[in-house]
């Protein structure tokens, strides 16, 4: 999803209008003269002049004429010191109010959410997960989400866009922008809130949105993302998803494929030959996508063309708190369990098929299938297709109430960030929005199925 965010119009314009032709350069004006018929400038030898004059006038001009500048001097000083009254400026005249500089994004950062057994790492750099460190079944904590060493890397996209699709909100997603960070608590109750602002037209979606992101550790295994989104003067698509890499094994423990899934889907949003859901639903009875129950993700994939990467429709028939059990995630070598629990249609399944090499945390090599994703969204291409849940999002409405609950374990990181944000007709939308209601939570519950 761009959102998604968010990010600006650049536009572009020319004019028929040719520049104006500089006017001929003038010759420099002659010197001009008095008139010769003024006495003063007579010469000596003149018929009409006197000898006694003419020295009276050899001295008169120069003093008369230094006496006449003085007197202009101070003609022109105090036309100057004291205007008209028309142009004297007026004590209750308003002042000129020079516009404001815009404000310079806050700094990249790191935050620790310390609770419980687990502990989180979240950066504003996309309101990212960096790092999950959970208990395994002999409580050896373990980081059980992909990512970097450093911030730089999550600024940066870690593959191009999807043409002709808009793929996690675009070139500069809600995951790539810097988020003010609105609150931050610590102690018994560690929690984080980020906030964004995207302006109209920023990737190309209408209108200005405001955003907040807050992650939050309930207990001692629980982490819940929070997301809302509230289009202020447009209609706009929007739909919130968290895109964090799981490795319930550890981060750099290799592939994912002897991990367990199983996903509370009976349906599939089938897609095209641009992976874009072309509005069917497909049962997954029968099929490689049928994860009803427990299944390892590695028995089937090579069934699937290019691994798995596809919207399965939550049935929601387990509620908690108001959110429905989406998805859970057991690795059988640490016991880690991941539960999530959600308020979303949908989830994207994704199991890692474009990682090719990547160096993460400590100089581990994240390859192909290194990581799952379950992102919990709208359906992607809603705005297309009208059996789809609506992602559009009318103005004053909320989106994205999202609770995305991981159990035993939480993890969130994208491909460079929280947010992929906004999708508008194109593949998965980070940033698509279920129902008007723009508010998104996801929760994620971590516990080992055997602790010392």
């Amino acid at each position: 999803m761009e959102q998604l965010v968010g990010v600006h119009h650049h536009h572009s314009s020319s004019s028929s209008l040719s520049p104006r032709t500089p006017s001929p350069t003038h010759p420099l004006p002659h010197l001009l003269r008095l008139p010769s018929s003024s006495n003063r400038l007579r010469p000596p030898d003149h018929p009409h002049s006197s000898h006694p004059v003419s020295k009276l006038l050899r001295v008169t001009p120069p003093f008369f004429l230094v006496l006449l500048a003085a007197v202009y001097l101070l003609a022109s000083f105090t036309i100057f010191s004291s205007p008209a009254a028309s142009l004297r400026p007026s004590k209750n005249r308003p002042k000129l109010l020079l516009p404001m500089p815009a404000p310079s994004p806050p700094p990249p950062d790191l935050f620790e959410l310390h609770g419980g057994r687990i502990r989180a790492w979240i950066t504003n750099v996309g309101a990212t997960v960096t790092s999950l460190l959970v208990p395994d079944n002999n409580g050896v904590l373990g980081d059980v989400v992909l990512g970097f060493d450093s911030l730089d890397p999550y600024q940066y996209s870690l593959a191009i866009n999807n043409p002709p699709n808009t793929l996690h909100g675009g070139f500069k997603g809600f995951d790539k922008i810097i988020w003010e960070v609105a609150e931050y608590v610590k102690g018994e109750n560690p929690s984080i809130t980020f906030k964004y602002y995207s302006k109209d037209g920023e990737e190309g979606f209408p209108g200005d949105v405001s955003v907040t992101a807050r992650y939050s550790i309930l207990a001692s295994t629980t982490l819940k993302l929070e997301m809302e989104a509230i289009p202020l003067n447009k209609a706009t698509p929007i739909s919130l998803a968290q895109h964090t890499y799981w490795n319930l094994a550890g981060h750099n423990s290799g592939d994912v494929l002897a991990h367990t899934v199983q996903i509370l889907g009976s349906q599939i949003t089938p897609v095209d030959e641009t992976s874009i859901p072309t509005g069917e639903m497909m049962p997954v009875s029968g099929s490689p996508f049928n994860f009803l129950t427990e299944t390892t993700i590695g028995s089937r994939i090579d069934q699937v063309p290019g691994g798995y990467d596809h919207n399965f429709v939550i049935d929601c028939g387990e509620v908690k708190s108001g959110l429905c059990h989406v998805a859970k995630v057991t690795d059988p070598s640490s016991s880690r369990v991941l539960d999530i629990w959600a308020d979303a249609p949908g989830v994207q399944f994704y199991t890692g098929n474009f990682l090719n090499g990547i160096v993460g945390k400590g100089g581990a090599v994240y390859g192909k299938h290194a990581g799952l994703c379950l992102e919990t969204q709208g359906f992607p291409n809603a705005v297309n297709q009208p059996n789809f849940p609506s992602v559009v999002v009318q103005p004053g409405e909320k989106q994205g109430s999202f609770q995305d609950e991981v159990k035993d374990i939480v993890g969130m990181e994208t491909d460079g960030g929280l947010w992929d944000g906004t999708e508008y007709g194109g593949e998965v939308g980070e940033n698509n929005h279920m129902n008007p209601r723009n508010s998104r939570v996801f929760l994620v519950t971590m516990s080992p199925t055997h602790t010392r």
